[in-house]
Parts: structure tokens; C-alpha cells; sequence
């Protein structure tokens, strides 16, 4: 039987949380039936990590979306490889294979990880985001979004078509609690004893780094047990830097540089932070809870799809230091509170974001999409 030949493409080679979840779907999809090959737009550990275990992977650079300058590239890469679906994953993946679809008759499958539009943005800028999501679904075949709140957005926004969702999978084998991990509290020099707060993302508007290191200053004057493990890069990481040496956090915070032993760093771990202005489905808060680790965050798009409020998760307002800082003292204070919450985390995961239950949903896709062409 022929095999169904997707290429995946995605916005770059860095690792976050697109780039995992395409990691995941490649490394788990049925490779009797489907044979995908991954086109990323930058090199970066995740090609790398592609190559590792065996998936053919192509890099066609730019940094830009709407790049015309790659579009004759990616459709002579795709009528080369004979692609039978294109699967873009996020906004500037499918703004520069659309052409490509379009022009050999290829199914175009786009993944939405969150909209590119958002509310930090100028009205100006937040329009012509806008207006280029309400494009790029329509000239799709079909449209996933990673939460309902996602598609909502859309049918709201331009009456989106063509939508389902198809929530982001964890591998449970991977980030699994009763695993053996290295010591990354001894490598860091983290005394024994110490509750580790922790927040794994690239530092970016959209996860605002700066509400969370305010609020280990409240945490610092009232509680001296407590320390923050922030590991990622990203815009803001200078700007990040010198506001912990400001308030004086520097004994608090512990900065490092973008990892890829995420289960070790977790695994590390007593309380996982993410006060996000905006999200699609945050693969991060996933992996944290499949580790057992409690979550603060904020209840933005899908986090609210994810955590319920005191049962496996303690949810926040957006910009709430105060708030924030009371939760990370109460879950130190409270053992048994940290114990019940991550016990229903666990649960959470393996009962609905497990990445074999989200490969199967899309394997399901593919194969709806290809029948429908017969």
C-alpha cells in the first residue's frame, strides 16, 4: 500500500511548543500508513533532534511570513517529495507553504497554535493579523485548533469554517514522575530543602517573565525557602536579568539558558508558573502536570481548558503579582495541598492530553482529508 506522504511544516528549528508537539506527532504517527518529512524555516536543535531519530527534514530559511522569496522553493520541494498533504503548523509555517498547496492542488491542513493576533498589539498591527488569519483558514482545506477557545475566536471573529480541535498530547512515557532523572538541584547548586519554582518558556511578552519575578520579590520578603528557576531565552531575557539584580533577587532567581532535558529540569521542580497574557494550548502547563508538578497560571484561552481551580492547578489573574506570589506561598506552606493537586494533574493528562489519543485524532484527519479527494 502506497504510503500517505504529509510534510509538516513549521516556523523554525528552535524547540517550543509547536516544535514539540510536531516532534511528538512525527515521532508517533503510524509510519505503515503515513510517512511525514519536516520542513522547518531556520536550522536549531529540534532539526537536529529530527535527524537524530531518523525523520527526513528539510530547512528552507527565512524568518519572515509572506515570504515570496520561498514560496517557488517550497513548491518545487513538495512536487519533488510527490506530498500528497501539507500540514502547516502555526501562522508563519502556513503563510509561506499556502502557495505551494494551492498551485500543485495539494490539501492544505492547518494547525492554529494560538492566533498571531493578540491584545498587546496596536489596533493597526492586531487588524492586519487578523486579516491574514481570516485568509490563510479560508484557503485551507481544514482548520485545527488546539482549544475551543482558539476555534471561538474565529467563528466570532470571521465566521471560520472548515474548524475542529484537537487538543496537544503529552508523551506520559517521557514525562513521567516515577522516572529516573539526573540531579539538576545539585548541578545548579540548589540547597537542599528549597521549594523550586519554575518557569521553562522562552521569554517573550506573551509569558510575562517580569509579573513573575515581581512577585518572588512579595515571595522574598515574606519567605526565604523559596527560589525561582527561570530556563528559556527570548526577547526579554536581558530585560528579565537586570530587573531581578533591581530588586535585589539575584540569590532568588536562577537564570539559565534554553534546555532541552525538560523531564530532568521538571523532574526538579515543586511548582511550575506560567502567567500568560495569551495562549493557544500551552504544551508547557501539559508537561508539568504530566510530571505531577502543581501549576500556577493564568486563565487565558486553553489554560482554562486545562487546569480547574483548586482541584489540579491554581488559577490567577493576568498581571496579578500579588496573587501570584500567594499562590506560590501557600503551595510551600501547604505540602498536602501540593500533593492533591498533583495527584489530579497526572490523572488529567493521562485521561485527556495524551499524545497517542492526539496522533490518532489526526491520523483520522489525514485520512479524511485524502478520502475525500478519491
Amino acid at each position: 500500500m502506497k504510503k500517505i506522504r504529509i510534510l509538516e511544516a513549521i516556523r523554525q528549528g528552535k524547540i517550543g511548543g509547536g516544535e514539540t508537539h510536531v516532534l511528538e506527532l512525527v515521532s508517533t504517527i503510524d509510519k505503515s500508513v503515513f510517512e511525514p518529512i519536516v520542513l522547518s524555516f531556520t536550522p536549531g536543535p529540534m532539526v537536529d533532534e529530527l535527524k537524530r531519530i531518523g525523520i527526513e527534514v528539510h530547512v528552507i530559511e527565512t524568518e519572515r511570513g509572506f515570504d515570496r522569496k520561498v514560496w517557488k522553493k517550497v513548491r518545487h520541494l513538495a512536487q519533488e517529495l510527490k506530498i500528497d498533504i501539507i500540514h502547516a503548523h502555526g501562522t508563519r509555517a502556513n503563510s509561506n507553504v499556502f502557495m505551494a498547496a494551492r498551485s500543485l492542488g495539494v490539501p492544505l491542513i492547518y494547525t492554529i497554535h494560538g492566533w498571531s493576533f493578540h491584545r498587546d498589539q496596536s489596533l493597526p498591527v492586531r487588524m492586519v493579523r487578523e486579516m491574514s488569519e481570516r485568509f490563510l483558514t479560508s484557503v485551507s482545506a481544514s482548520n485545527i485548533c488546539v482549544s475551543f477557545s482558539n476555534q471561538q475566536d474565529g467563528i466570532t471573529g470571521w465566521k471560520m469554517k472548515r474548524s475542529s480541535v484537537i487538543y496537544n498530547g503529552i508523551n506520559t512515557s517521557k514525562f513521567n514522575p516515577a522516572g529516573t532523572y539526573r540531579d539538576v538541584r545539585k548541578e545548579l547548586g540548589i540547597p537542599g530543602g528549597k521549594t523550586v519554582a519554575g518557569f521553562i518558556v522562552r521569554m517573550t511578552i506573551q509569558k510575562d517573565p517580569f509579573t513573575l519575578i515581581r512577585a518572588m520579590k512579595i515571595v522574598k520578603e515574606k519567605c526565604s525557602e523559596i527560589v525561582l528557576l527561570m530556563i528559556g531565552e527570548g526577547d526579554l531575557k536581558d530585560e528579565a536579568v537586570t530587573m531581578a539584580k533591581k530588586l535585589d533577587l539575584t540569590d532568588t532567581v536562577i537564570f539559565e539558558n534554553f534546555r532541552q532535558d525538560v523531564p530532568d529540569v521538571l523532574n526538579a521542580i515543586d511548582i511550575y508558573c506560567l502567567p500568560s497574557l495569551w495562549e493557544g494550548l500551552p504544551i508547557g502547563i501539559l508537561e508539568a502536570m504530566s510530571m505531577g508538578k502543581p501549576v500556577v497560571a493564568t486563565p487565558v484561552d486553553g489554560t482554562r481548558e486545562i487546569i480547574t481551580n483548586g482541584e489540579n492547578g491554581i488559577l490567577i489573574p493576568v498581571g496579578d503579582e500579588k496573587t501570584l506570589a500567594e499562590a506560590i506561598l501557600t503551595l510551600h506552606y501547604d505540602p498536602e495541598m501540593r500533593k492533591r493537586i498533583s495527584e489530579k494533574a497526572i490523572v488529567t493528562i493521562r485521561e485527556r492530553f495524551s499524545v497517542d489519543h492526539m496522533v490518532r485524532q489526526i491520523e483520522d484527519h489525514y485520512g479524511m482529508i485524502v478520502n475525500k479527494r478519491k
